[in-house]
């Protein structure tokens, strides 16, 4: 009798706690993005959360915190508990850049910060004024060369992946350029086309709209290998210019005290949606480059990009604006 009490005691309790754990275990998860809704990284993240949420058996949300260079994104995920419920998707701008941009940042992201996985690259392409006389940048810089005032060059602002790819040219050619900054790319671009200014870096997906219809030319990617939505535009270092190589990723990052186990699972997740045929898809659509990798491969990249970026910005005395 005692032992018939027991089991129906504990069958009892376990109805009660079933519940509960089930709950908990459905507690939405948040991507914490430092920008704006509608912008590139906004995004990225929409596409991947969806997804993400059903590898991890929870919905995934996602949170916009635009504001202070991306510092208030990183100062919420810093602030909430290192259980993997929080995860802050980075650009190369906010995770390796601002760093060394500014005097005084709120976070140190390598030593604040755990690396989860990389989930997008987006390379720089540059792009021209259609009516240029230049077909290539090879020509571009040739004929730079020749004018008797420098060629204006936008950018999305003084420090970011655009003007930072355009030092890069500056520093590899000795060709000097104007460098005009907006606030931001929409109008970068649309002074390109409009002949304001001669050209601009920007991510493939901001500018593949304006390639396709002929009022922008794609001159040179600024990577390694082409863009597999730019086929025929070679690489600056094919056409013999050297070290302009600018990939603007995306990557995901958790508090830096996140168990071991926290972060493997995520990890894993985030492998799964990559791999996810549909999520691919909608990413390639939109001009970025769909990519996981491990923890030790992001923390590498950061690592690498925090140096070279910062060298660069130091070398030319870069103040934010």
């Amino acid at each position: 009798m005692k032992k018939r009490t027991f089991l129906c005691a504990l069958a009892a309790s376990m109805l009660m706690t079933t519940p509960v754990l089930a709950q908990k275990s459905q507690a939405p998860a948040r991507i914490v993005v430092s920008f704006s809704a509608g912008g590139p990284v906004d995004m990225v993240a929409r596409i991947v959360a969806e997804q993400l949420g059903k590898e991890l058996n929870r919905p995934v949300i996602v949170d916009n915190k635009p504001g202070a260079s991306g510092f208030l994104g990183a100062q919420d995920v810093l602030r909430s508990p290192a259980d993997g419920s929080t995860i802050w998707i980075s650009s190369v701008g906010t995770a390796a850049i601002n760093p060394s941009l500014f005097e005084t940042i709120p976070y140190n992201t390598q030593r604040d910060f755990r690396p989860v996985s990389l989930i997008a690259n987006n390379v720089e392409v540059f792009v021209v004024n259609a009516n240029l006389p230049a077909r290539n940048a090879a020509e571009f810089v040739e004929q730079s060369r020749k004018e008797r005032t420098p060629p204006a060059i936008a950018s999305s602002g003084v420090g970011g992946i655009p003007h930072l790819a355009m030092l890069q040219l500056k520093q590899s050619t000795g060709v000097d350029f104007l460098h005009v900054p907006y606030r931001g790319m929409a109008q970068a671009i649309t002074d390109v086309v409009g002949g304001q200014v001669s050209g601009v870096f920007a991510d493939v997906a901001a500018v593949l709209p304006q390639i396709e219809a002929g009022r922008l030319r794609a001159v040179g990617i600024a990577a390694a290998q082409r863009h597999p939505a730019l086929p025929d535009v070679p690489t600056f270092e094919e056409q013999g210019i050297a070290a302009v190589d600018s990939n603007n990723w995306y990557g995901l990052f958790v508090p830096a005290q996140t168990p071991d186990n926290v972060v493997a699972r995520l990890n894993a997740a985030v492998r799964k949606t990559m791999e996810n045929d549909a999520v691919k898809d909608r990413l390639v659509r939109a001009g970025t480059q769909p990519q996981a990798s491990t923890e030790v491969e992001l923390k590498r990249m950061l690592d690498a990009d925090t140096e070279k970026w910062g060298a660069l910005i130091k070398a030319n005395n870069i103040k934010p604006e």
